[in-house]
């Protein structure tokens, strides 16, 4: 398998420090508000790549975490009149909620900077010890960038071009303007913990660096987030994991691109800005993952009512595929007939489409061409006029279902056919079958109004 390294800019095969096992560190969502549908796109992408992982035989490691104290939760638990601890808990349960819509799998491990504020005050002391950081009168801690010789290798920036844009803010009393915080003294009515600098809590870039460590190692496989998180969110974590551990930090870099709304950044100030939320309740969750996963995740995507919209479509189509082979394969008799061979033959070859599609750097819009093209044969092949037999149709069920599954895709049960609305369909067959057709859409308009919608097939009657 091969992935694009952003710190080298080209495809890499992925050779692990352990054979067969990936160690992950994914950066996850600071727990402020809800995540809007930027925030979707490294969460399902990185979620599918971790399922394509385990599926082609690899073990891996995945870890995730959370930002529970932040800038931005201080104030909005000042905006809430609550704390921090209720504002974080609150908005993680928030995120587990939508991560469930999506069909994200849970991480191996979801930790928490509060929970890790003592390896990081180690980490900063290490750093301190070893002169790359120094502490200031106000109990803040700073790193030293021009330490570092390499700073700039994962953005491709020099330090000197990084440099012209540097500013200290009021308040800091930095020896460079591109020194950052590691350590932040304690302001009046801020939560802090007790540190070798006097009370204070974490800087942004070091808790993920410190988690890395505890959870993963000094030197991970792989670390993978936003590309917006490149300079200076990553950059930052390379310097002061490197600095204290002497060893390199990830061998691979993975980030995706960034999302528009109808063609434009999304921003709050042009009207633009939706979260998971918003979107999910208009047209579910699943459509979601659909277009996040519906280009190559290095590419930038747009969203707009229409994609999504033709997302719904598409998911439908293969939904009907799925559900057409399930009464085809309850129906059928047993016992394969001569030419099913060739037709499972020539299934197999979209599985192996779809490997080859995800082999290649996690290629997820190629990956759903394949499960199309799969699709297409199976209506092809599999249907009324050629009456294929239970076997194949179970084959082919299966197939698919296992491809679907590796995407995180058609994990929305269609079978919600209860007694009452069985009795309806059948009441509606017999109406058919007499010609009252007055009566047989009355029940279809019935069934509507409950959200369920039925298609008539030369098979029966399904839900779709």
């Amino acid at each position: 398998m091969k992935i694009y390294n952003t710190m080298t800019r080209q495809k890499e095969e992925l050779q692990t420090l352990t054979p067969n096992e990936v160690k992950i560190y994914a950066c996850g969502p600071t727990v402020y508000n809800l995540i809007h549908i930027g925030n979707a796109r490294p969460i399902c992408v990185f979620d599918t790549f971790r399922r394509y992982l385990e599926y082609r035989g690899w073990k891996v490691t995945f870890v995730q975490n959370f930002t529970d104290i932040d800038d931005k939760i201080i104030r909005r638990a000042n905006e809430e009149n609550s704390d921090y601890l209720t504002v974080s808990e609150k908005y993680i349960a928030e995120y587990k909620k939508d991560a469930k819509g999506l069909n994200v799998r849970e991480a191996s491990v979801h930790p928490r900077a509060t929970e890790n504020v003592e390896q990081i005050i180690a980490m900063v002391k290490t750093l301190e010890e070893k002169g790359y950081a120094y502490a200031t009168e106000y109990g803040d801690v700073y790193f030293r960038t021009n330490r570092f010789q390499e700073y700039g290798k994962l953005s491709h920036q020099p330090l000197e071009d990084l440099e012209a844009g540097a500013r200290i803010q009021i308040g800091e009393t930095k020896e460079d303007p591109m020194d950052f915080a590691l350590w932040k003294g304690a302001k009046p009515g801020e939560p802090s913990w007790d540190s070798p600098w006097g009370k204070g809590r974490p800087g942004w870039h070091i808790e993920c660096s410190a988690m890395a460590k505890r959870y993963l190692g000094e030197t991970i496989d792989i670390h993978c987030g936003g590309q917006d998180l490149v300079f200076p969110h990553h950059e930052n974590e390379i310097a002061q994991s490197e600095c204290c551990n002497g060893v390199p930090f990830a061998r691979y870099w993975m980030h995706n691109g960034y999302i528009n709304v109808d063609n434009k950044k999304m921003s709050k100030s042009l009207n633009n800005f939706f979260t998971v939320r918003d979107v999910a309740e208009q047209y579910g969750y699943e459509p979601i993952r659909y277009l996040m996963l519906s280009s190559h995740y290095r590419s930038p995507i747009n969203y707009s009512v229409e994609i999504i919209e033709q997302c719904q479509s598409a998911l439908e189509r293969l939904y009907n595929c799925r559900d057409d082979l399930r009464f085809l394969m309850e129906n059928s008799p047993s016992g394969a007939k001569d030419g099913e061979q060739a037709i499972k033959e020539q299934l197999l070859t979209h599985k192996a489409d779809f490997i080859t599609a995800m082999d290649d750097d996690c290629n997820t819009a190629d990956g759903i061409t394949a499960l199309f093209e799969l699709a297409r044969d199976i209506n092809a092949h599999i249907n009324a006029k050629t009456a294929p037999s239970k076997e194949l149709c179970t084959f082919a069920l299966e197939l698919y279902q296992e491809l679907a599954d590796v995407l995180g895709l058609l994990y929305t049960e269609k079978d919600r056919i209860g007694d009452d609305v069985q009795a309806l369909i059948e009441q509606r067959n017999t109406a058919r079958k007499n010609k009252d057709w007055a009566a047989a859409d009355r029940i279809r308009d019935e069934l509507k109004a409950r959200g369920i919608t039925i298609k008539d097939t030369p098979n029966g009657t399904i839900i779709v």
